[in-house]
């Protein structure tokens, strides 16, 4: 262990001397009170040390000894359900053993060491295993099997395996390695800037399903995939996220609040608990992992927070499963890079954000993908990352979302005019996108219908035109329009209040399953082309505007799956029936 000492003190950032011989990212306690900080530049024997806890009353002359390893995560049972702060300490534990306020310098295991966990082997002795195998199961939670896999660099034949309970810190396995044998526990340690291995990165045309339908519809996120959440307060970044966190076809989610305000992180620690999972019956919080990092915590602990997320969700996706993680929000993440870039005296990029700001956000979205994971047996594992963007003023050309557009291939832009009207979610369809469209286009067809990808096209078509409309309509009015120019702002508004607004507290409609979007879809388009053909005939606008099918169609949304292709069938023929006796009134009174 190398032992310095303070020179300078000034925020988060310590300068210590004497540290010749310590490495870069090491692990360091400084002073008497034990307060963890990361070396983050060297200059000889000088070590500029990132403290992830409040400095105040340290000064010059004061210890700092360095751990000779690098800022690491605990993995193993007991993370699910668990909420750990930026550096993964267990914010529940602390508080049993120092009560409400989170005092300096404590020193609590990521992991419980005196619970046990009963360990079920699936090798036996004998058995040749590598990287990545699966050595053993516990069921962590009623919902989550953690699988216990042989540690990265390892590979050799199973001296002995045990079974039954044991600890995180007791050994299950001892492996034979050449000449050496290497003992295993259920527990591992991993450094958090540094991605977790895998075999084979997959191309993502595997479409993760969110249930939200302005999102699987029109700017579908893939499954590996990374989108960001740009938007103002008060928008609804926060409620887009416990959406997707809930419906998610996600085995896994990992919900970061880095940098939030309190009461921000305070909602998602009353209502994940709380909330019954649609997937499994239980809380939603058995298959969760929270990393809450405030806005009143030390700003350099947000730095770490988003890589010990990502950490622990990638150990995850190296089971096996399919893992989201939310991280709430990048922008207060870069603002912690600002900090410290600013005390370091770097040269400033823009808006004083360091001029590596790009280069670390690729970092940590390109950890997200589908892959086949390490291991004898070609199992395939995904971790999609969808990170949210908070624009002082929802601003999108300052230097955080720009970096971040470059990066991500999904924009779901949020919107204050549409969340003002309340209308959810308030992803802007004119200036939202996604890149995996023409990728996903062969799964949709495969899987749903074969001309999903032609109705999505439709469907934003006619948002188009009605946007150009509006800018006639607005100079000119409405009188001024045809009645196929009306027909189509009437199929429009259709599309945006019964299809894309959706009710996140409705029982029916906070969740719409691919086949159902399909449904409405079809119906909302069979009305647009039903009224096309109807003012060929004859009808009027205002005829068509007025057919009491439309309520129907408009109601669709509310419907439970088990009962929508009745009422879908009863809604498309009660639309025909009325406007061909509208068609036989026009006749008659010929």
């Amino acid at each position: 262990m190398t032992t310095g000492t303070i020179t300078k003190v000034a925020g988060p950032l310590v300068i210590a001397k004497g540290m010749r011989d310590a490495n870069m990212f090491d692990v360091v306690r400084v002073s008497e009170q034990n307060l963890i900080g990361e070396i983050i530049e060297m200059h000889g024997d000088r070590a500029s040390i990132q403290v992830y806890e409040e400095t105040s009353g340290l000064g010059p002359g004061e210890k700092v000894v360095s751990t000779g390893a690098p800022l690491s995560v605990e993995l193993g049972p007991g993370l699910m359900g668990n909420i750990y702060d930026g550096i993964q300490r267990p914010l529940e534990e602390i508080m049993r053993r120092t009560g409400t306020n989170l005092h300096r310098g404590v020193d609590v295991p990521s992991l419980n060491r005196e619970k046990k966990w009963e360990f079920v082997p699936r090798v036996k002795t004998g058995d040749s295993v590598q990287a990545g195998d699966i050595l053993g199961t516990v069921q962590e939670t009623s919902v989550v099997e953690h699988r216990i896999p042989v540690p990265n660099g390892i590979a050799g034949e199973v001296e002995w395996i045990g079974e039954g309970s044991f600890t995180v810190a007791d050994t299950v396995c001892r492996i034979r390695t050449g000449d050496k044998t290497v003992e295993v526990s259920l527990m591992q340690k991993w450094p958090v800037r540094v991605g977790r291995p895998y075999k084979k990165k997959l191309s993502p045309d595997i479409p993760l399903v969110t249930g939200q339908r302005v999102i699987d519809t029109l700017f579908p996120i893939a499954k590996g995939g990374v989108a960001a959440i740009p938007g103002p307060f008060g928008s609804g970044k926060t409620v887009v996220q416990h959406q997707l966190a809930k419906w998610a076809a996600a085995d896994i989610v990992v919900y970061i609040g880095c940098g939030e305000r309190g009461n921000e992180m305070t909602d998602v620690l009353n209502e994940f608990p709380g909330l019954k999972d649609p997937r499994t019956g239980a809380s939603l919080m058995e298959r969760t992992v929270l990393i809450a990092n405030t806005s009143d915590m030390p700003v350099a602990a947000r730095e770490a927070s988003i890589y010990t997320g990502i950490t622990i969700a990638e150990y995850f996706r190296d089971m096996g499963y399919t893992v989201a993680l939310m991280a709430d929000s990048t922008s207060r993440w870069a603002e912690a890079l600002r900090e410290m870039s600013g005390r370091l005296e770097e040269m400033p990029g823009e808006e004083g954000y360091p001029a590596y700001l790009g280069s670390r956000l690729a970092q940590f979205y390109e950890r997200a993908g589908r892959v086949i994971v390490n291991g004898t047996d070609d199992v395939e594992g995904a971790l999609s990352v969808i990170g949210a963007v908070s624009p002082p003023g929802g601003d999108i050309s300052e230097p955080v979302s720009q970096a971040t557009l470059r990066i991500v291939k999904v924009f779901w832009g949020l919107d204050s005019v549409l969340a003002y009207r309340r209308h959810f979610p308030a992803i802007n369809w004119l200036n939202s996108y996604s890149l995996y469209v023409d990728m996903l286009e062969k799964w949709f067809a495969q899987n749903v219908q074969d001309d999903w990808t032609m109705l999505r096209g439709r469907l934003m078509a006619l948002l188009q035109e009605e946007a150009e409309l509006e800018e006639i309509v607005k100079l000119v009015g409405m009188d001024a329009l045809g009645a196929s120019d009306r027909l189509k702002l009437e199929a429009a508004r259709s599309i945006r209040e019964d299809y894309l607004h959706q009710d996140a507290f409705h029982a029916v409609d906070t969740y719409t399953s691919l086949h159902k979007q399909y449904m409405m879809m079809t119906a909302i388009l069979g009305f647009y082309d039903q009224g096309v053909k109807a003012l060929e005939q004859g009808l009027s606008i205002d005829e068509i505007v007025a057919l009491p099918a439309r309520e129907s169609i408009g109601r669709l949304k509310y419907v439970p799956e088990d009962k929508l292709a009745e009422e879908f069938t009863a809604a498309m023929a009660r639309l025909e029936a009325e406007i061909k006796q509208a068609l036989d009134g026009r006749k008659q009174d010929a």
